[in-house]
């Protein structure tokens, strides 16, 4: 890399406004009567918490100073238009000038629900460009709501708007790029972004998750793209109970390979934090050191192929005390700061790992998949 690419700082997109997205009164599939009593909060894991929380450690460590730290325009309807239909946008527009509502499944708004949407896949959108116009080494969007399960008329998992597909749109409109990977390490599947890219050999979609959780009826081995896209999409489902060695294999031996034969102009990392072992949706046992470790392996990997071009935007995750930990360790590789936050659950986490026989049961349907996907 250049002396001149090696002084660029890694950007870093947030808004406050994206903070003040909610959904109103809403306990998931639970009445609130009765016995249940009312949550003030809204009740959907969603909740802005982790994520402030997330950026507030940045600052408090002080690796905010060594970031660009920036705000971004929201997205037009135009530029949302070249993935959500027109009806669709208006229908949105319409109830978030009113009283808010709900479109899809598990995606509650407030007023004004559609303008925060709007600047969500800004960020994203502006990280993505000063990525590959050269203005930043590399960049993380701090979205929310977040996207990738929303599907081009029907938002859902808490994703109103898809993020990474507008900000790839708009990247293709601009003639920044050409071909595109996507790394899905979400624990749930990245079944919007899949759905947006599955007949289409521009992009590479691969999702690593864990099976039938979210949704269950998506993210299978053997959904691999349709016409034009067959071969160009991989699902990695994972049972519950992986962890940190197996999810590093997934990395090593399919996700970095693929990527590999594909040759991107530049890697996307749709980046969720709730595979880690504290999140209340998930049942896997990621540690802030696997998130560090598959960062620091994409970062290198993108180095080779693509001059160091990445950008990740914010999924999931919903433990408020662990996210801000384990995207403390993704910033650092990322921006290969020296100053870190260390996990002060390092102890725990370490010793409620897999034990060996599960390990080398989960790097046994790792060998399936490279053999359905590599062969």
């Amino acid at each position: 890399m250049s002396s001149t690419k090696s002084a660029l700082q890694t950007g870093f997109f947030y808004d406050e406004q994206t903070f003040w997205h909610g959904g109103g009164h809403y306990a998931l599939t639970f009445p609130v009567a009765g016995l249940v009593q009312p949550l003030v909060s809204g009740g959907l894991p969603e909740a802005p918490e982790t994520k402030r929380r997330f950026k507030n450690l940045l600052e408090v460590t002080g690796l905010s100073k060594e970031l660009a730290m920036q705000s971004a325009r929201p997205c037009t309807q135009d530029e949302l238009a070249r993935v959500h239909p027109l009806d669709f946008l208006n229908k949105f527009k319409e109830m978030s000038d009113s009283n808010g509502g709900e479109l899809g499944l598990r995606t509650p708004f407030l007023k004004g629900g559609y303008e925060i949407a709007a600047l969500s896949a800004g960020l994203s959108r502006a990280a993505l460009e000063d990525v590959l116009t050269g203005k930043l080494k590399n960049a993380y969007a701090l979205s929310r709501p977040p996207g990738h399960h929303c599907l081009p008329d029907w938002p859902n998992g808490f994703c109103l708007l898809n993020n990474l597909a507008i900000a790839i749109e708009a990247a293709r409109a601009a003639q920044l790029a050409q071909r595109f990977v996507v790394i899905d390490w979400d624990v749930h599947h990245g079944n919007g972004t899949e759905h947006i890219f599955y007949e289409r050999d521009d992009v590479l979609t691969i999702s690593i998750h864990q099976d039938r959780n979210y949704p269950t009826n998506t993210g299978a081995l053997a959904d691999k793209g349709k016409g034009k896209g067959l071969g160009y999409n991989i699902n990695i489902p994972l049972p519950a109970g992986a962890g940190h060695i197996t999810y590093l294999e997934a990395m090593t031996r399919l996700v970095l390979p693929a990527c590999e034969a594909f040759q991107p102009d530049v890697i996307i990392v749709a980046c969720g934090f709730d595979a880690a072992i504290f999140d209340p949706l998930a049942h896997q046992l990621c540690t802030a050191e696997t998130f560090r470790e598959m960062t620091r392996l994409v970062r290198d990997t993108a180095e080779r192929l693509c001059e160091g071009r990445l950008m990740m935007s914010h999924e999931g995750g919903y433990s408020e005390v662990y996210v801000p930990f384990c995207g403390h360790a993704v910033l650092e590789e990322m921006s290969g700061s020296a100053l870190t936050a260390p996990d002060p659950m390092a102890q725990v986490v370490t010793a409620r790992q897999p034990a060996a026989t599960t390990t080398a049961f989960f790097s046994g349907l790792i060998d399936e998949m490279v053999k359905e996907h590599l062969g």
